[in-house]
């Protein structure tokens, strides 16, 4: 991506900016959506044309009970059909949020409790982080050590990327690593956490975690295309993901990866519109009450979702806070072999913003790769725009 290309994407950025602040009276409804919509449609197209770009990109952008879809490239490069707002994908990161709504809905219903430890529901599971709440594994503060990191996993990950661990043993590969930090003072994010979490709520319930995202979420929420799956395997019709890293030939990693080795975590798979009603309702507030959210949104600032999200970052429970000028939402990003995803809403969940692109996250120390997510970055933040006119 050319410099030239992120300058003419900050300046539609800003040209957005200065209409919808600008507006007056006299400019009607119709005329400043027309002009968001041209915005978002040139970004779009801007990105496509950038090297190295993703084959395909979708933004699906809800205000006030109207959604508008943008979406550019193609689903997939063999078929060559063009990404659509109904497809499938893996929305990596994203699945905790899901977690979030399961758990923090079961302690509004007094079956698990946030001063929950780990050795009194999962003894055993991490001896070294017996005294580990719910609370500090949904906010990241509870110093387990990640297992994605560690080299035993690594190891057999490389040997068959496709093959099904339990939750139990995603956990075990760090059941004898020490704690990094003591549980509760600092943030560090960390996938260990949320699997935790998820086993948690399984215990409580006796019930699978599939079952789980039904109950707790499906009876508030329609996410019938919305699933758990502990296969390679994606519902039809689903948007390839691939691995554009500069100077190598395109890999499509649609099935490299099984999902399962991120559960709860990141496991989950689900479209658009699933994803867009689920990110209102859970920002909104349709899953557990004032007196949790307020605890849920105790914010530790500066602490970055993976991959990070616009503007300032601030994490809580299940939950990140994007800060700009241009106001404030709340969601969560992902990034999974083939994806990169960002949904937030605002606080009212009357408004929302999805972005989900085919391609994996490259490393930002490569030249082009880093252009590519600031680009990314400067679409989520044409999101805000969109969100909360400035």
């Amino acid at each position: 991506m050319s410099s030239r290309g992120i300058r003419a994407a900050a300046a539609l950025i800003a040209t957005s900016v200065m209409v919808l602040a600008g507006s007056t009276a006299i400019a009607s409804a119709a005329s400043k959506s027309k002009t968001t919509n041209q915005a978002v449609q040139r970004a779009l197209t801007e990105v496509m044309k950038q090297k190295n770009g993703p084959p395909g990109i979708s933004m699906l952008i809800t205000r006030n009970g109207h959604s508008q879809y943008y979406g550019r490239g193609v689903r997939n490069l063999s078929s060559k059909k063009p990404v659509a707002r109904g497809l499938h994908f893996r929305i990596a990161s994203v699945a905790k949020t899901f977690n979030g709504a399961v758990a923090l809905s079961l302690v509004q219903q007094g079956r698990l409790n946030l001063n929950d430890t780990i050795g009194e529901l999962l003894p055993g599971l991490l001896p070294k982080a017996n005294r580990v709440t719910l609370a500090e594994t949904l906010n990241h503060t509870a110093g387990l050590p990640d297992y994605i990191r560690d080299p035993k996993f690594i190891k057999v990950l490389q040997t068959d990327p496709g093959q099904y661990l339990s939750p139990r043993k995603l956990v075990s590969y760090v059941k004898n690593t020490k704690l990094n930090h003591k549980p509760g003072t600092k943030y560090e994010y960390s996938d260990t956490d949320n699997i935790v979490a998820g086993l948690m709520a399984e215990k409580v319930t006796g019930l699978s975690y599939n079952q789980l995202l039904r109950r707790q979420i499906g009876r508030r929420v329609n996410i019938a295309q919305t699933t758990l799956p502990d296969v390679l395997a994606l519902p039809k019709p689903f948007l390839s993901g691939y691995d554009v890293s500069p100077g190598d030939p395109v890999v499509n990693q649609t099935f490299f990866i099984n999902p399962a080795l991120a559960w709860a975590s990141g496991g989950i798979v689900s479209t658009l519109p699933d994803l867009g009603r689920f990110i209102r309702a859970y920002v909104g507030g349709r899953f557990f009450g004032n007196r949790i959210k307020r605890v849920q949104r105790q914010w530790f600032p500066n602490a970055n979702s993976s991959p990070p999200g616009p503007g300032v970052n601030s994490a809580g429970m299940a939950l990140f806070r994007y800060r700009s000028k241009c106001g404030t939402v709340y969601g969560h990003t992902g990034s999974f072999p083939g994806y990169r995803i960002f949904a937030a809403s605002s606080a009212d969940g009357k408004r929302s913003i999805l972005e989900i692109a085919d391609l994996v996250e490259m490393e930002s120390g490569a030249r082009d790769a880093g252009l590519l997510l600031h680009y990314f970055q400067l679409l989520e933040k044409l999101g805000f725009v969109v969100l909360h006119p400035c």
